[in-house]
């Protein structure tokens, strides 16, 4: 019923700059965290960067991406800047959302997006 969809990923040099973008659609009464994480090679599913009331990034984040919601459009974005080529991976958008004012919260995903950046 709820599907969160991803777009702008791709291949980009050393240094370059993308746009990540995450829009929800589906039965959705309320959303609290948006979020994005990554997978990159050899490491496991990483919180890259969320936004619940404030951004908060993990520290191989700051001060090179930004994360910014647009709640009237159901949207999370993630502008990644000064990209390496250790950032290529798999970018996943997650949303906590309350379909219903008296159901549960629950987690959706994305299916994820190619980052990929070469040197």
């Amino acid at each position: 019923q709820v599907q969160l969809v991803e777009s702008g990923g791709g291949l980009v040099q050393a240094g370059g700059s993308l746009r990540l973008s995450c829009a929800a659609s589906g039965r959705i009464f309320s959303i609290s965290v948006m979020g994005w994480y990554r997978q990159v090679q050899g490491k496991q599913r990483e919180l890259v960067a969320s936004f619940g009331d404030t951004p908060n990034y993990a520290d191989s984040a700051k001060g090179r991406f930004t994360v910014s919601r647009d709640n009237a459009k159901n949207t999370v974005y993630l502008h990644l800047n000064s990209l390496e080529p250790e950032d290529t991976g798999v970018y996943y958008c997650t949303m906590v959302i309350q379909e219903r004012s008296w159901g549960p919260w629950s987690a959706y995903w994305g299916q994820g997006t190619q980052v990929t950046v070469s040197s």
